[in-house]
């Protein structure tokens, strides 16, 4: 996933000049970024392109929000997604809300990158899910990809989209491997995709469960039990139609995020599949996801934290019973 966003940022930046990139110890001489995703481009694209930055996150969106409005396209780091609770200001009344409160007339075709996750023992100002605070906001646009394909197309698109764009990658995906896109290939935002079909129960999720949720799939096919699964890609603004279509199809529907549970992304998707479709449901929806706490350091803690696939297993043989 690293090499498939690093891939993203050079098309991009070689297919438009008004590319830029900019955040902290993005460039070669700082080791091309935390997680190496920027590793080459300053080298490749000059410093005026790839621009390292003080430690400071409202100066980062503050800046990219400006350039955005210039007319460039810039894509912003920040290095870890509690960070962006620093520049919410930015992001919100700014990014967010320049193009409502200037009557159309006024983009902000911006990019943010960020990572987190829990797994890897980052504690707990490192690796929160913060998706859906930013879900909740109009004008943003959220994106968490669950291979290195979905990573580079769905970067690509979030570049040249002309409203800002948050990305957010799992710092535990980074060194995950996949098959390469074609060069230039973009998927599309705002648009899920079923990544397994299947009659019984579908599987909601986005992400990092995705890969798990196929394999499990995979394993439970075996019994006679098939399921589809549902990679959301864009978690806002959310392709309701598709999970309604597919749940419509299976009558059973699973929603899996690592976030907290509580007013997260999968409350909002349950909602709506018991609005739409209460009478033709064969049974509740149900949502696996993280328990209701701050990330624990401690590695045993941290994976009693976790979500499990154990619980999706569960919650998918109790439907489909």
């Amino acid at each position: 996933m690293q090499q498939g966003l690093n891939e993203a940022l050079r098309e991009a930046m070689a297919a438009d000049e008004s590319v830029i990139v900019l955040g902290e110890d993005i460039g070669d001489k700082e080791g091309g970024g935390t997680f190496k995703v920027t590793s080459g481009l300053s080298t490749e694209f000059g410093t005026s392109r790839v621009r390292t930055t003080p430690i400071s996150e409202q100066a980062i969106v503050g800046a990219a929000v400006g350039a955005a409005v210039a007319g460039l396209r810039p894509v912003a780091e920040i290095m870890l997604m509690n960070f962006v609770t620093v520049a919410m200001d930015q992001l919100v009344n700014h990014a967010a809300k320049l193009r409502y409160m200037s009557g159309g007339q006024t983009h902000v075709p911006l990019t943010i990158r960020t990572a987190t996750g829990a797994g890897g023992g980052f504690g707990g100002q490192h690796s929160d899910m913060l998706e859906a605070w930013l879900a909740h906001v109009p004008g943003l646009t959220v994106v968490v990809p669950s291979s290195p394909a979905e990573a580079k197309g769905l970067l690509l698109s979030s570049i040249f989209d002309d409203d800002p764009v948050v990305v957010v990658e799992h710092t535990q995906m980074y060194w995950t491997k996949g098959p390469a896109p074609e060069p230039g290939a973009r998927i599309p935002l705002r648009t899920a995709n079923v990544a397994r079909e299947g009659r019984d129960v579908s599987v909601i999720t986005y992400g990092r469960p995705v890969g798990q949720s196929l394999q499990l799939a995979e394993k439970l096919a075996g019994e006679g039990i098939d399921v589809e699964v549902v990679d959301l890609r864009t978690v806002a603004p959310w392709d309701s139609r598709t999970v309604l279509e597919s749940v419509a199809k299976t009558r059973r529907a699973i929603v899996v995020h690592e976030a907290v549970g509580r007013f997260g992304v999968g409350a909002e998707v349950s909602a709506t599949i018991s609005e739409e479709l209460l009478g033709e449901l064969a049974s509740p929806v149900v949502r696996v996801t993280s328990r209701d706490s701050a990330v624990p350091f401690a590695p045993h803690l941290e994976q009693a934290y976790l979500y499990q696939m154990s619980d999706v297993e569960d919650a998918i043989r109790k439907a489909v019973s």
